[in-house]
């Protein structure tokens, strides 16, 4: 479904002007904080853009709830410690969040790690990094159009509580998860596997857990044990039948990623569409409960839990991804491809949420790297995505979307927005060998 806004030609030249600035970030994300903050402090007058009351994205949103992509894949993590892969502004989140108190140590998540973040923490690290940094905050605000000259992008078009407003800048780098300014550009985008795109899921929080006696039971994978899902498999009800719990940083209470979000009439939906992303909502309370209560029933250390709290929204793991100067391949991923001109590594699955039998592949001690140019449009100057919505095969980005993987883009974004201004030269032309060096000599500095 397509929708236009139907408004006089002119009406852009029209709109008052809320400012210029060096660099605009649309979307408060991990990639959106990460670029927003590294441009500031290359110099750059930067405003961010955010359709909520805070900044953290999907991960407070939508509560996903924890740091996956640090850590090197081992074919036995048990007993072992965590071998950091990577580092830059994902490693000065993940350390902050940590010495405030709003993140796990390491938990073995299959064959890997993640640590589990707090949510208040996150949005209050989040703000002060942003404000520490000198960043202009727009929240509640949403980026509805751009204002172009041809392929040249020169602002964006922005809806307030106080009406429409216009912003403009020399770069704008698109952190929406969704490409929603290279699509409201014109420029190509794909979805998926010819259309079909991974499920969105509802994780929520229970609370009174005998900790103690549901990890004698669990066990200290946060992936569910054979047990768990052989139980799943006969309780129709619930549509997944793997699902991932993990203890926070609060006494007695698990993050539940436990859901498979469909239309009621079990089809896949599709969240950029309005009708699917309301009846995803809708359904995913639904199965939420269905969780919760069979916890309760079944799980030892789960008899006198409570349901605390839905995630505000549901958890998108894909929609539009940019058509990019270069793409990353379902093959680089499985074959642990390294590039000269690679911004960050990744050693996390491919983690496939669709169909019906979900699909996991790991890649035993071993990463590939994410070429730069997977972040640049073929078309379109001005502009630079960083987050899941960069350029990649469908299986591809079902790895190299997490959360730690996209602080780096958003780095990775602004450094070239910074390089961009500074040499005059369109993303398309920066010299993908010369990025990488760049993120590497700034690596340590976070």
């Amino acid at each position: 479904m397509t929708y236009t806004l139907n408004l006089p030609s002119n009406y852009k030249s029209n709109l008052p002007v809320f400012g210029n600035f060096d660099v605009i970030v649309v979307g408060g994300g991990p990639a959106g904080i990460s670029a927003a903050v590294t441009a500031a402090e290359c110099g750059r007058s930067v405003l961010i853009i955010e359709r909520r009351a805070f900044c953290g994205g999907a991960a407070v949103s939508g509560m996903s709830g924890t740091i996956c992509g640090l850590y090197l894949t081992v074919d036995e993590p048990h007993g072992t410690v965590p071998e950091q892969l990577i580092f830059g502004f994902a490693e000065r989140f993940r350390r902050t969040l940590y010495t405030e108190g709003g993140l796990t140590n390491p938990q073995v998540y299959g064959k890997t790690w993640v640590a589990t973040h707090d949510c208040a923490t996150y949005k209050r690290v989040s703000n002060d990094l942003l404000r520490g940094a000198g960043v202009t905050m727009l929240l509640h605000t949403q980026m509805i159009d751009v204002i172009t000259d041809e392929n040249t992008l020169n602002g964006v078009v922005l809806h307030t509580k106080s009406g429409f407003t216009s912003a403009y800048a020399k770069r704008i780098i698109d952190c929406s998860g969704d490409a929603d300014v290279v699509y409201r550009m014109g420029l190509k985008t794909n979805k998926g596997n010819n259309g079909v795109i991974q499920n969105p899921t509802m994780i929520f929080k229970m609370g009174n857990v005998d900790m103690k006696t549901y990890l004698d039971y669990w066990g200290h994978d946060t992936i569910s044990p054979p047990k768990v899902v052989d139980m799943l498999y006969a309780h129709d009800e619930l549509l997944r039948k793997k699902v991932w719990l993990f203890p926070t940083v609060n006494e007695g209470e698990l993050l539940v990623n436990a859901t498979k979000i469909t239309g009621f009439d079990g089809r896949a939906l599709d969240v950029t569409d309005p009708v699917d992303h309301t009846e995803a909502e809708q359904f995913s309370m639904i199965q939420a409960r269905a969780f919760f209560k069979f916890m309760v029933d079944n799980v030892p250390g789960c008899e006198n839990s409570y349901f605390i709290d839905y995630a505000p929204e549901v958890g998108v793991r894909q929609t539009r991804s940019i058509d990019g100067v270069a793409r990353l391949m379902n093959d680089d991923v499985v074959n642990t491809r390294k590039f000269k001109d690679g911004i960050a590594r990744t050693s996390w699955p491919i983690e496939l949420h669709y169909g019906a039998k979900p699909k996991t592949e790991w890649l035993i001690n071993e990463y590939y790297e994410v070429p730069f140019h997977t972040l640049v449009p073929k078309v379109g100057d001005n502009i630079i995505v960083a987050g899941r919505c960069l350029s990649s095969e469908h299986e591809a980005l079902a790895s190299c979307r997490v959360t730690a993987q996209c602080f780096e883009y958003g780095r990775a974004a602004a450094l070239a927005a910074d390089l961009s201004i500074n040499e005059n030269l369109p993303f398309q032309q920066i010299d993908g060998v010369q990025m990488a060096e760049l993120m590497e000599k700034t690596e340590h500095r976070q």
